[in-house]
């Protein structure tokens, strides 16, 4: 609806204004003279023979009278803390907060514009890039499926800080955010994850001589506390405490070489989405 919104406002800064025509149906009747009649301001100019101009006018309305507020609403930004990411507002003495984020979304002719909240266009989308969790986990658990997996929900505008907003889940692992979200699964942190491979699976430890099983502890924890990135191979070898377990070649001995130390971290990560 083309109303007050296309007013222009100097006291408050607001000099123009954006109208989204997805239709095409609003904007062209602006042309059209039956439906609101003729402009308010007109143009008058007078040409010479020359072809420039040689006196010119402007018809101006009369301004409808606006009765501006007592005074502008005021808007505080949240403090640091857990409370943080969920931006709340104060406007004039009252409170407010974002109850729901949503998603605009054409259809596949590019005609119908179809509104949803972000929980259910992630459930809708992943549920047509997976049929089930099954297929969705084996696939997350191969570090490189599971970038491939991140790429295709960003390029549909899904994106994980968003989710982790609108579902208050800071602290879910991605993998059990998405099944929860799309197939109802029980929801896990990454924490509890990084606990039950350490409680379930000690054989995979005991594989290792203590220092490399002590550099795979440390990568489970950095994934507890930061999340699945922390696997990314050789950057955070670089990064305390597994930094000083010596330099990369360092490190990388003591699992036999570069593809023992991706086999471990690869198996890591297979066990930690074993179940």
């Amino acid at each position: 609806m083309i109303g007050r919104g296309t007013r222009v406002r100097d006291d408050y800064g607001k000099l123009y204004f954006n109208i989204l025509d997805y239709a095409g149906s609003a904007t062209r009747l602006f042309a059209d003279p039956e439906f609101d009649g003729e402009p308010e301001l007109l143009d008058e100019v007078t040409i010479g023979d020359d072809g420039k101009p040689i006196t010119g006018s402007k018809v101006q309305p009369k301004p409808e009278p606006v009765t501006p507020p007592d005074e502008p609403p005021t808007m505080i930004e949240p403090r640091d803390g857990p409370s943080a990411s969920l931006h709340k507002y104060y406007v004039d003495g009252g409170t407010i907060q974002i109850a729901a984020q949503l998603v605009y979304e054409l259809d596949a002719d590019g005609k119908q514009l179809r509104v949803m909240e972000l929980t259910d266009y992630t459930s809708e989308k992943v549920r047509k890039l997976f049929p089930n969790s099954a297929e969705l986990r084996k696939k997350w658990a191969d570090a490189g499926q599971r970038t491939e997996i991140i790429l295709q929900l960003a390029e549909r505008g899904i994106s994980f800080d968003d989710l982790y907003k609108v579902t208050k889940q800071p602290d879910a692992d991605p993998f059990d955010l998405l099944c929860n979200i799309a197939f109802n699964a029980p929801l896990r942190s990454r924490r509890e994850r990084a606990e039950r491979l350490r409680k379930e699976e000690k054989r995979f430890f005991e594989k290792y001589q203590p220092e490399a099983r002590q550099i795979l502890d440390e990568l489970l924890e950095k994934y507890a506390e930061f999340g699945a990135a922390q696997f990314d191979l050789p950057d955070i070898l670089k990064v305390p405490p597994i930094s000083e377990h010596g330099q990369v070649t360092e490190i990388v001995a003591k699992f036999g070489g570069p593809e023992k130390l991706r086999e471990a971290v690869g198996e890591l990560q297979a066990l930690l989405y074993a179940a």
